[in-house]
């Protein structure tokens, strides 16, 4: 027997050994929890039997909140010990599916060595001294991750340890079987990427801890820098890194840190249901997730009717046959830019000296404090004091205001009315008023007159109270004119923008204005809108967040990521992103590095670049890097397919005919998520109404909240972060992708393919394909 089998099987049954450890201690802690449920309900149950309840002296009251305490605390002990043993029973049955995937040999200078062996969680001998498995995020741990055997080192909050690895070994194991076992020199081995590569895609996004790679490591272990940038492939790991990334931190600074002090702003709805199994895949809660759309939705919903940033794509791909189409391109990229994010901060200090804009105070068709009158005192007020201050101080003003208004209005003959509808609790009040105010005077004065008094308070009170709510949400402040302005007054535009105006401003600012006088706000000028109303009324910070991821920040404007910090200020942000997916109008923050670096400043920053892919096959990363200039630069993963196939039909019969056939070849084949992915909304519906009379296909849209496998069918932009097995590009026409805009969106929709690409073409491919090298696909 080789050496190699002999340690195989000392392997195998080291991993039997574990296995019964876990066995034992799950069959002891679900008999625990079992116990321990069994007496928490009871005690729920039984509560106030078990308390003495006297109030009848004072000693009794006493005697009483001691056993109310007493029973309380005994209650909540049960119920921790509950939590803490549910939580090590979950995590047991966790490591039961696969205890461990990595063992490193590590001597430390001047000591033994010591086998180490990596898993989701640790877990100890019973003795509670040995550990029978290191978690992977352990200090230890990043040995696995950076080092070769040879010399090594790692830091500990204590300072840096140094030895010698003498090996690296990977493994995969299911249960009780050691299915793979091979030992290498590198950080992860070819053999284990290559298994979970291959597999088919999944519903979420899975857990990479056994396949991190060095540069993987170095975004997730980064503790210190205020910004990170991950500048990263398609399919290099970036999400999947920034996930683990959370869960370290988590877990290193677990006594100070919790899951919702960190909140990951994702591109859609559908993408935070993909990837929301894989923390607690990890032990770890779920952080907050949300969309930076449903944050907007949340601030000025109310107020106006918001365009979604897929609407706005959906305008730039197709919109090209409006007049003032170029325009708007123009008017994206302009308020979208850290110019017009200057330009507003401008605007801020002009209206410190002057441009103030008020609604004025209306009661019943009166107008009680005019609009004028309020600008006069608003900049009465100490010129050093911020306007959201001197706005706080005008409130409590008009408050004041209204309260002697509220007086003198008590005796105004509408008011008589008013008291003649009350119904019989109306008058009980205010009898029990006027009684309680005679005890308290001592006198006597008539009844009559006196109820008419209260009455007619209680009516007035009642009838101003909407106007007091308002005043205190500030909304005597127009801010919406206040916007308006920066558009309507060329006077402020010269003092504000600087010259810095784009081309048909006056075009620019007509659409604005009509589009806020219905009501509603165009996606660029969302964030402008409500920094503005911000600077004005006081921003609305959380300092309770403590970390921010952003996915997809390629799709992020300079103006919104400085909005994000502002609205964040206590947090360190994580920032991922390609810039070569950068489908939206307005610039990429991306483009521009030192626009991130400039948030934080530069020695708080730092930008990984993630290069090499592991989404695609080789053959598949060769064809889609080939339309992107630059693209060589992009290193495809050692994993074999086929080709990509360019099929050219005759016309929209064939393609529908085309795609029918090949999704249903493909099902028999065994790949079990399929995409057809499709330009434009639109052409989605379109495409799904043609091919659900004979398809079980799902048509996704930007409301969709699940991924699911399965055949869907989904514009570009919506299949961002996520992958397929087969991707099948309906229409990749040059008709339909030939503006240089269009490039990245192409590529986008090509680089979601794990296994197989198929680009469908009625008439001739698109240029992006043909001037690619010729070898790197199959046409047909």
């Amino acid at each position: 027997m080789s050496n190699h089998d002999k340690e195989r099987q000392a392997e195998q049954r080291r991993v039997e050994y574990v296995e019964d450890q876990i066995e034992t201690r799950i069959s002891r802690l679900e008999s625990e929890v079992g116990t321990i449920r069994g007496d928490v309900v009871s005690m729920r149950k039984d509560f106030w039997d078990e308390v003495t309840v006297n109030f009848s002296e004072a000693d009794d009251v006493g005697e009483t909140s001691t056993s109310l305490r007493q029973q309380s605390e005994v209650l909540s002990e049960r119920e921790k010990r509950h939590q803490l043993a549910y939580n090590s029973l979950v995590k047991l049955r966790r490591l039961q599916q696969s205890p461990y995937f990595g063992r490193i040999d590590f001597a430390e200078q001047g000591e033994n060595g010591e086998a180490i062996y990596l898993g989701i969680a640790s877990l100890l001998e019973e003795d509670d001294e040995t550990f029978l498995i290191y978690d992977w995020r352990a200090p230890i741990s990043n040995l696995y991750y950076d080092s070769v055997p040879g010399p090594a080192s790692y830091e500990t909050p204590s300072g840096k340890i140094e030895g010698e690895m003498t090996l690296k070994r990977q493994f995969v194991i299911r249960g009780r079987d050691l299915k793979v076992m091979f030992d290498t020199g590198v950080t992860i081995g070819d053999e284990l990427l290559q298994q979970v590569l291959g597999r088919s895609s999944d519903a979420q996004m899975k857990s990479i801890v056994a396949t991190i790679q060095k540069e993987q490591n170095r975004i997730i272990r980064n503790d210190t820098s205020r910004m990170l940038i991950v500048q990263g492939a398609a399919g290099s790991g970036k999400t999947s890194a920034a996930l683990q990334r959370v869960a370290y931190l988590l877990y290193k600074h677990r006594d100070t840190l919790r899951a919702d002090q960190m909140i990951l702003f994702s591109p859609n709805p559908m993408f935070n249901s993909y990837v929301s199994t894989v923390l607690p895949e990890l032990g770890e809660e779920n952080m907050l997730q949300t969309t930076f759309q449903e944050y907007l939705e949340r601030r000025l919903g109310r107020e106006f009717q918001l365009e979604d940033p897929f609407v706005q794509i959906e305008y730039v791909l197709s919109g090209e046959e409006d007049e003032s189409y170029q325009a708007r391109m123009n008017g994206i990229r302009y308020k979208s830019s850290l110019l017009f994010f200057e330009a507003v901060g401008r605007y801020k200090a002009l209206l410190e000296k002057k441009g103030m804009k008020f609604k004025p105070l209306r009661f019943m068709g009166r107008e009680v404090v005019g609009a004028e009158a309020i600008s006069e005192r608003f900049y009465a007020y100490d010129p050093a004091i911020t306007l959201a201050n001197r706005c706080e101080l005008l409130k409590e003003w008009l408050l004041k205001e209204i309260a002697a208004f509220g007086k003198e209005e008590v005796n105004q003959p509408w008011v008589d009315e008013q008291i003649q509808l009350l119904d019989t609790e109306d008058y009980q009040r205010a009898y029990q008023r006027m009684r309680r105010q005679q005890q308290k005077s001592n006198s006597q004065f008539s009844e009559y007159e006196e109820e008419r008094t209260i009455l007619g308070k209680m009516v007035v009170s009642e009838r101003l109270k909407p106007l007091r709510k308002w005043i205190k949400s500030l909304r005597f402040v127009d801010v919406t004119k206040l916007y308006c302005q920066l558009f309507e007054q060329s006077e402020i535009a010269g003092e504000v923008h600087m010259d810095a105006l784009p081309e048909d401003w006056s075009l620019i600012c007509g659409r604005t204005i009509s589009k806020i006088k219905a009501g509603e706000l165009f996606y660029e000028d969302i964030t402008p809108f409500l920094y503005l109303k911000e600077m004005i009324l006081g921003f609305h910070s959380n300092h309770a967040i403590r970390h921010v991821i952003i996915d997809e920040a390629q799709d992020y404007s300079p103006f919104q990521l400085f909005f994000l910090k502002r609205l964040f200020p206590r947090a360190r942000m994580t920032a991922l992103g390609d810039l070569n997916q950068a489908i939206y109008a307005h610039s990429s923050v991306l483009q521009q590095s030192s626009v991130l670096t400039d948030l934080y400043g530069s020695d708080n920053s730092e930008q990984i670049v993630l290069q090499q892919s592991y989404r695609s096959t080789r053959e598949i990363v060769e064809f889609t890097r080939g339309m992107l200039p630059g693209g060589e630069a992009i290193i495809p993963f050692n994993r074999a397919g086929e080709k990509p196939e360019v099929i050219v039909v005759q016309g929209q019969d064939d393609l529908y005919a085309q795609i029918k056939q090949d999704v249903a070849v493909l099902r028999n084949e065994g790949y079990e998520s399929i995409a057809v992915i499709c330009k434009t909304a639109e052409e989605s519906k379109e495409v799904h109404e043609h091919l659900a009379k004979d398809l079980e296909a799902r048509l996704i849209k930007k409301t969709t909240l699940s991924f699911e496998k399965g055949v869907h069918i989904i514009p570009a932009y919506l299949a961002k972060g996520v992958e397929f097995d087969a991707v099948l590009i309906f229409d990749g026409s040059n008709d339909k992708y030939t503006r240089e805009s269009e490039r990245k969106l192409f590529y986008t929709a090509c680089t979601r393919a794990m296994h197989l690409l198929h680009v469908y073409s009625a008439g001739d491919p698109s240029r992006f394909i043909t001037e690619t090298d010729t070898q790197s696909f199959v046409r047909k």
